[in-house]
């Protein structure tokens, strides 16, 4: 009992960096229809910004947990979003393919950055010593411990404030009902008076912004990152979005945990060079019952 109960927290703390990053995936495709494929190096280079940041507040002497963990949250939030100006970048003609030219832009993209990291920073891992230290026993089952670690619950804490944050401005603000708006309809919502191009490139940046955050607790978490990190979480997080049905964010958190459990629980109790096959093949089931995810919506042609 009690080594589940730890697999149990340890699926949840890696699942809400999933979700976090799964987000970004949902928001974007659900105003455009488009998976932005360079958000996974976003996520990357978000948490290398933030190594980087902790490095230069070691060098200057900066020793207070707190203030160098508020100085370098706010870091990553100003990581170059990725694919902003793809929307306007699209070329314009009788021969024009929008679709094809924003998918083959994020591609792009993402090969530029991670080739950029690779280059900058070098191949190899880039470990970080441990930041955030400690945690709390709550259960013993003989020899066993149940610990839930400091970085853990700032992890969970963190994704919460952050979804509840991102419910208010979808719920209550100009910005949440402009896209809405953009995702019913967007030839309406211009005509209405929405600037489509100004809210989708808002998109893009505030799902740039929660990846970044992500890389900061993914590296605070694991100590260790590397520039083909992005490539690996960015699928795995565009997993939990379909999984939980692409276009709704809480699905995208709940597909973000289903698949954090499914991979802790399998590392833990099987074996762990299966791991992402186990949680791809839990997606492939769900697709075979649930064709638009577990709380998606299924589309409705417009006529």
């Amino acid at each position: 009992m009690a080594y589940f109960l730890q697999q149990l927290i340890n699926g949840i703390a890696l699942g809400s960096i999933y979700g976090l990053i799964a987000i970004g995936y949902t928001m974007v495709y659900g105003i455009i229809g488009m998976i932005n494929f360079a958000h996974g190096d976003i996520f990357m280079v978000g948490a290398f910004i933030a190594l980087i940041a902790f490095l230069a507040l070691m060098a200057l002497g900066v020793t207070m947990i707190p203030l160098a963990l508020l100085i370098v949250l706010v870091v990553p939030w100003r990581s170059p979003p990725s694919g902003a100006g793809q929307w306007n970048a699209s070329p314009t003609g009788r021969y024009a393919n929008p679709f094809a030219w924003r998918l083959i832009t994020a591609i792009g993209m993402s090969i530029v950055l991670q080739n950029f990291i690779q280059v900058a920073q070098g191949a190899r891992v880039k470990p970080l010593q441990p930041v955030i230290t400690g945690g709390y026993e709550f259960f013993k089952d003989g020899d066993f411990t149940v610990i839930i670690s400091n970085i853990q619950i700032l992890i969970v804490v963190t994704t919460l404030v952050l979804m509840t944050a991102f419910w208010l401005i979808i719920s209550r603000t100009a910005l949440g009902r402009a896209q809405r708006a953009c995702e019913q309809d967007r030839l309406m919502a211009a005509l209405s008076g929405v600037n489509v191009d100004r809210t989708i490139s808002l998109t893009f940046v505030l799902g740039a912004a929660l990846a970044a955050v992500a890389g900061l607790l993914y590296l605070l978490y694991y100590g260790v990152i590397d520039f083909f990190i992005g490539f690996v979480v960015g699928i795995k997080a565009f997993t939990a979005a379909v999984f939980g049905g692409i276009g709704s964010l809480p699905g995208a958190m709940l597909g973000g945990l289903v698949i954090g459990l499914i991979e802790t629980f399998w590392s833990a109790y099987f074996t762990i060079e299966y791991k992402d096959v186990a949680a791809f093949s839990m997606l492939a089931i769900v697709l075979i019952f649930f064709p638009t995810g577990l709380l998606g919506r299924p589309e409705v042609e417009k006529v």
